[in-house]
Order: C-alpha cells, then structure tokens, then sequence
C-alpha cells in the first residue's frame, strides 16, 4: 500500500492539499535507509505518531510474521474450514483448478477455496493469487484477506493490478451476489446502497475463466446435509437470481462476446455462461427438488441441460479427500 500512499501524497501536495502522515515512532534524521523511504518528508505537512494498535496488519491481526513473508508456517496447523454450505461450494468450485495455473481468489465465499485446497493436499500444484498482490501458499480469509500465509512473493499493489488487466489469470473464484438471466452480475449497488466494485471489473473481465462462488439465495439460509444429500432447512429471504441486476459490475454479454468460460457455483445448483448468451443449468445437488428447490427461487427460468447432472455427492460428505490435480 506504500505505493498507493506516495500516489496520493503526491496528489494532494501537487494541489494545494494537506499530507498527514501516522508514524509508530519517530526516529532520528538521516537515520533510515533512502531505499526503505517510500514517501519522502518533502511531501509531509504533518506526523502523528499512534500507538501499535493503530498500525495493525490487517483488520483481524495486529502483526503476524507469516503474513508478510518472514516465517513460514505448517498449513495443516490453520483451522479447517467448518462444514456448511460455504464448504460445499468452495469443492465444487475446487473442481475447476487446474494444474501450474495462476489463479485469483475473491472476499468472501471464494477465499474457502484456498483452505479446500490446503486441506485436499494440492495447494502447492497451483499458485494462488489476491489482489493486494500475493503469490503462492494460503490466502488468508475473513478478516485477514488479501494477505497469504507462506507467500511465495509479494509485489506491489498497482504491479498486480498491471498482470491481472493484462490477462495473466488464468482463473478467478470470485463473489456471486445478484445474478440475472444475462448471466449479469452485480456486487457493486443495491437499492440505494453503494458498494463500489473494487478490483471486480479488472479481474472478472480479464481472466481466461472465472467460477462466481455464492449461496443460491440470502439472509437466513439454513440447510442440513445427511448421507450426501442436501436438504433446505430454512430458504433465504433474498432472491440472487433476480431478472435483471441492479447494477451490471460483470457484463455477461461480453463474457459470452469474448467466449469466456464462466460458471455459477452454489450449494444447490451449478449454472454457466452459454456462448450464444444467458445461463444453463447443468447441475443440481443430490437431494434437492429442481422445481421447488431451485427453479422456485428464480426470477427467471434458465436453459437447462439436456443432460442435467447431480453435483459430486462426496462433496456433500464431512470428509472428501477426493480433489485431483
């Protein structure tokens, strides 16, 4: 983020703004390296020094070595992902890695896939990448996101920024919100609410393929798993696909213009982009009723697969062990 900084330094000192710099501690002039000064005093009006707390890693972890690349960790020693629908999703989603391919992992569902892949044993077979400009090991997830336990490397934000819109990804798991029948998707506005997008546009557009990571409906989900099948205890209230999107932050048309490879994984049902444009269904969870369970929470009706599959039922099970690479 130093590099963010200087930008914005730069920006306000060359229009007349004010620079406030928050410091940990002040130290003696001349006394740093020139080559660790990311943002020179010639741009600062202001210092206020903070105690540590208000220099914490993330927004979870004051300070965590393995964070920033200074030790590496057991990835077996992190706590599982606990069993749910999340899990559920973040296997199926798993299912689309593929081997020495570099892949981006968004906030939120899809950093699960992370720790599926850690837990499955292939976590090493592929690099994963988030925004903030990590590569290799485990991207951290919750409150931690967008740093890595055990990164390979770590480069500068803007730098990353530079691969993903030059279409370096190969993959990209990212959040599935409100979805319509263009295969549209918006992370970005709802109602009167704005959210913003983020790096969404730059990855979803640019990458080779992209699996959206969602639950099927929102805001009280409840679902109970025996024997490989999935039961709906309690639906969602909110409806993700809806006719149209409030807001178009992926624009399935170009996704389909381009012959993007793009695939909608939730708990229950596994849609995806068609080349001719909108959504097929071609999955449904073992368990699940199609007209009442999935077709019944859609404001529209997909095309559906001639040869509609079940999804892999071991997925469906506390213990998998069953993700090849």
């Amino acid at each position: 983020l130093f590099l963010e900084a200087i930008s914005m330094a730069q920006a306000a000192k060359n229009n007349g703004g004010i620079v406030i710099v928050q410091v940990l501690d002040v130290v003696k002039n001349g006394t740093l390296k020139s080559q660790h000064v990311k943002v020179p005093g010639d741009y600062v009006d202001y210092i206020v020094k903070s105690p540590p707390e208000k220099h914490a890693q993330t927004k979870g972890t004051i300070y965590n070595p393995a964070l920033s690349g200074e030790v590496k960790i057991p990835l077996d020693s992190l706590e599982p992902m606990k069993f749910g629908p999340r899990k559920i999703i973040a296997r199926r989603a798993a299912m689309e890695l593929k081997p020495n391919s570099i892949v981006n992992l968004g906030i939120g569902v899809p950093d699960g896939v992370a720790n599926v892949a850690s837990e499955e044993g292939v976590i090493d077979k592929i690099s994963l990448t988030v925004e903030l400009g990590t590569y290799g090991g485990m991207p951290a997830a919750g409150a931690d996101f967008a740093t890595a336990y055990n990164a390979e490397a770590i480069i500068d934000h803007q730098y990353q920024f530079d691969f993903y819109d030059g279409g370096g990804i190969d993959t990209a798991f990212l959040g599935l919100s409100q979805t319509d029948k263009y295969g549209n998707i918006n992370v970005s506005k709802f109602g009167d609410r704005i959210v913003g997008p983020g790096g969404f546009i730059n990855i979803s557009q640019n990458s080779k393929e992209v699996i959206y990571c969602g639950t099927f409906t929102a805001k009280g989900l409840k679902v109970s798993v025996d024997d490989g099948k999935l039961s709906i205890v309690n639906e969602g209230q909110i409806k993700k696909f809806v006719e149209n999107v409030d807001h178009i932050t992926y624009s399935g048309e170009y996704g389909s213009k381009i012959k993007q490879n793009v695939l909608y994984v939730t708990e229950r049902a596994v849609l995806k982009l068609r080349p001719e444009g909108g959504l097929e269904l071609i999955e449904i969870a073992p368990g699940v009723d199609l007209e009442n369970d999935v077709l019944a929470h859609m404001d529209f009706k997909p095309h559906i697969a001639e040869d509609l599959k079940l999804m892999p039922e071991e997925i469906f099970n506390e213990e998998w062990n069953g993700l090849k690479l």
